[in-house]
Formats: structure tokens, C-alpha cells, sequence
């Protein structure tokens, strides 16, 4: 066997695989006499079979299970022996004419991990952002808060929160069930006609002059207005066109929000429903999630400063198993939203970009842990899945969830480590903090 190793081009080598016919015969022999003691044939018991007829049968596929174990055993030790990392899988094909007495000789062609250098660490420059919680985020949360309990009373109809005031018509903050029926050119379209539609009046639900022709609108009441769709709206069938729509009031709702006294508080799990105490536990909850979304915003900068000043050329093979690998989990998602993509084309070029810096900081990350010795302790496994489990009712049963599975800790352990590397980076680089409006670091988390 030859463990010879070419360079072929950046990271591509190649080495010439040797296997003695004898070995792979004397194998193929011995498999088939296992297969042999179970082989069923008509007009034979199980095991009586004949081994001609057992050969006959499975011999071409237990050779071709043979040659592949037989010149993949002999790829690894050649890896081994010349201490190759190899990236994906190598390519295996025979080469052209046999070897010396009857022996079989393949070329296996694969890449090898690249090295990773890492530039000047103090040279980098990164903005470390932090964002403070003041009683505007505290009172803006408990807005939010009340309008997820809000519930709906009839206008004009007196109940124990009131009646609504006494404009019964349409206004925004309403919710109102309408009749409505749309046309082109006169005639009605697919969609546009819908009986008892509820919505509510200034969330945006509907497109801006239907809403604005329901407000002032009362129970009873109809008004007939022009509608032009969009050039991008989402029907195509009337993208661009104007429609003649007739909506009818046949019901109207004003909104009545929780007062916040200490039935709203022991609403939102504080068994006392002292007031201070459900303000300090929004403040602790709102810190936890800026702490994490500041976290993140900054590893974001790090990642993108070790991209600048790392060198290494990238595997094709992690590209295009990592591209395919996106591509699949694209795929699980819109099939979880009920959509249909057997036949679905994924160009191969879609995800290539994303592809690239995945493995690029993974090579990177990997690099950084090995040379500074920045592996997760458990001691650090342990405290992130506890900061974690503060934010759920019963942490004592987050943790155990975490703890049961060994995948689960593996992820874990990938994110300390990345924090160990974030960490590491911005003790040696320049760090310029900066404050970020609490609205503006929810926003872009959501973009």
C-alpha cells in the first residue's frame, strides 16, 4: 500500500490504495458461509442451501460490502499513518490497470482541514454595546402586557367596566365584524367576498383605506369605497388593480384593557399581587432579555472582526455538506408550515454565502479553543444552564431537561464555548462601549 501523498491544488491531495485480491476473496468466503446458515431457497431448509446457490445470490453484493469496508479500513490507516485531517468524505475511484499479482489499486482524492492563522488580536477594534432598564421599559412592558388580556364588550351595551362611552361608531382600537364584498370591473373576485369578518380597527391587519373606510361607521351602516391592491400584494390576481368594495357593520366592540391593581399582578404569577414585586420581576425578566440580546449583538462584532483577521481557505466538502445541510433545514421549516416542497428547486448557490462563514468561524472558533485552551469547564455548563432556568416557573425541571440528554449539553457547550472565545477576543482587542436604546436593541433583534 502506498502512503505516498500528493498535493493536488490549496487543500485537494491524493493517495494510492493497495488491496491484495487474496484478503478481499478470503472475506467475501467468509461472510458468505455466515449468510450461508440463514439463506432460505425453494426446496431447501433454512441453512441447507447450497453455497453455490448462496453465491450466486449474494455473492456480488457482499463483495461490493467487502471491497468498500476492505479499501475504507485501508484510506483510514493511511490517514492515520500520515497524520491527515481529512475534511468530508474522500472520493474513492479504481485506477487504471491491476497491480502486482492480481491486486486491486484505487485513488482516493479528499482535502484536508486548512490551517487557520490568526492576526493581531489587539489590533481589532469592537463596540461593545450595553443597554440600561429604566420605569419607561418597565410601564411600556406592562402596556404590552395588558393589551395581550385585553377582551371586547358590545358598544352602547352597559356592563360592569362600562359601555364604551357614548360613540357607538367605529374607531380605531375597535374590533368590528363586517360584511364585505369586493369587485373588478364589476364582477366579484376570488377572496373578496367574506361574511361576519372580525378584525380589529388600527392594528394593521387589513390593508390602510379599508380600514379607513369602517371607521365612523355604526351597526347597520354600509359605505361603498375604491380599493387599489398593491403591485406586490400577496394575491397576484389583483396585484395592481383597483376594486370596488362594499363592507357592512354588524357588530362593534370597544377594547377594555386590565386595570393594573393586584388581580393583574397575581395574573401574572405573583401570589400576593403586591405591585413592587410583579415592577421588580418585569425588571428582572426585561434585564435578562437585554442581557442575552446585548450578548448576542456583541458576539455578532466579534464573529465579524475574526472574519477579517483570520486567514484559511475553506473545504469545499464542509461547504457543501453545510449548504446542503441548510438547505434541508429550510426545507423541515416550510413543511412545518404546511407547505409543499417535494418539488421545490433549492438552487445550489442559494445558501453557499451563509455556507461560507459557518465554516469559516467554525474553523476559526475551533482554532482559538485549541491554541488558548478555552474549552467549557463543566463548572460553566452547569452555571449557564441554571441562568437559563431562571426565567421558567420550575428551573429545577429545566435543568434536569438538560441534564437527561447528552445532545442537550453538547449544545450548551458549543455556546459557552463560543462565549469563552467572545471573551478572549475582547480582553485582548479594542473595545469601545456604547449605549443602545432599549427600543432600538428589540427592533434589530427582530429584523
Amino acid at each position: 500500500m502506498s502512503t505516498e501523498v500528493e498535493t493536488l491544488e490549496k487543500l485537494e491531495r491524493r493517495v494510492t490504495l493497495t488491496v491484495a485480491m487474496a484478503e478481499i476473496s478470503a472475506e467475501v468466503d467468509k461472510r458468505l458461509k455466515v449468510r450461508a446458515r440463514t439463506a432460505k431457497a425453494p426446496g431447501f431448509r433454512p441453512g441447507k442451501v447450497p453455497m453455490k446457490m448462496v453465491a450466486a445470490q449474494y455473492g456480488a453484493i457482499v463483495e461490493n460490502e467487502v471491497l468498500n469496508d476492505t479499501v475504507g479500513r485501508a484510506f483510514a490507516t493511511t490517514a492515520a499513518s500520515n497524520n491527515l485531517r481529512v475534511a468530508g468524505y474522500p472520493r474513492i475511484e479504481p485506477k487504471e490497470g491491476d497491480g502486482a499479482d492480481g491486486s486491486l489499486v484505487f485513488h482516493a482524492t479528499f482535502e484536508v482541514y486548512p490551517e487557520v492563522k490568526i492576526g493581531d488580536l489587539s489590533s481589532l477594534e469592537i463596540e461593545k454595546s450595553r443597554s440600561d432598564i429604566t420605569d419607561v421599559e418597565i410601564d411600556k412592558t406592562i402596556d404590552i402586557l395588558r393589551k395581550q388580556r385585553v377582551h371586547y364588550h358590545t358598544k352602547g351595551e352597559h356592563h360592569a367596566h362600562g359601555d364604551g362611552g357614548a360613540d357607538t361608531s367605529a374607531q380605531n382600537g375597535d374590533r368590528v365584524t363586517i360584511d364585505f364584498v369586493g369587485k373588478i370591473d364589476g364582477v366579484e373576485f376570488a377572496g373578496g367576498k367574506a361574511d361576519d369578518f372580525p378584525f380589529v380597527l388600527g392594528e394593521g391587519h387589513m390593508l390602510p383605506d379599508f380600514e379607513k373606510a369602517a371607521i365612523g361607521l355604526k351597526v347597520g351602516e354600509s359605505r361603498t369605497f375604491p380599493l387599489a391592491f398593491p403591485e406586490d400584494y400577496h394575491g397576484k390576481d389583483v396585484a395592481g388593480k383597483t376594486a370596488e368594495f362594499t363592507i357592512t357593520v354588524k357588530h362593534i366592540e370597544w377594547a377594555h384593557m386590565p386595570e393594573v391593581n393586584p388581580e393583574f399582578a397575581k395574573s401574572l404569577g405573583i401570589a400576593d399581587g403586591d405591585l413592587q414585586k410583579m415592577r421588580d420581576d418585569i425588571r428582572a425578566n426585561l434585564e435578562r432579555e437585554v442581557g442575552g440580546r446585548v450578548k448576542s449583538r456583541t458576539k455578532q462584532k466579534v464573529m465579524d472582526a475574526l472574519l477579517k483577521v483570520a486567514e484559511l481557505d475553506v473545504p469545499k466538502a464542509l461547504l457543501d455538506q453545510d449548504a446542503e445541510r441548510l438547505a434541508e433545514m429550510t426545507r423541515d421549516d416550510m413543511r412545518q408550515r404546511g407547505m409543499n416542497v417535494n418539488d421545490m428547486p433549492f438552487p445550489a448557490d442559494l445558501f453557499t454565502q451563509q455556507a461560507d462563514r459557518r465554516v469559516r468561524l467554525g474553523l476559526i472558533l475551533s482554532e482559538m479553543v485549541n491554541a488558548h485552551s478555552l474549552n467549557a469547564s463543566p463548572e460553566q455548563i452547569k452555571a449557564y444552564i441554571e441562568n437559563f432556568a431562571k426565567a421558567y416557573e420550575d428551573p429545577q425541571q429545566v435543568i434536569k431537561y438538560y441534564y437527561s440528554d447528552r445532545n442537550r449539553i453538547a449544545e450548551v457547550e458549543a455556546l459557552v464555548l463560543e462565549e469563552n472565545v467572545v471573551n478572549f477576543v475582547l480582553e485582548k482587542a479594542k473595545v469601545k462601549e456604547t449605549t443602545v436604546s432599549f427600543d432600538e436593541l428589540m427592533n434589530n433583534a427582530q429584523n
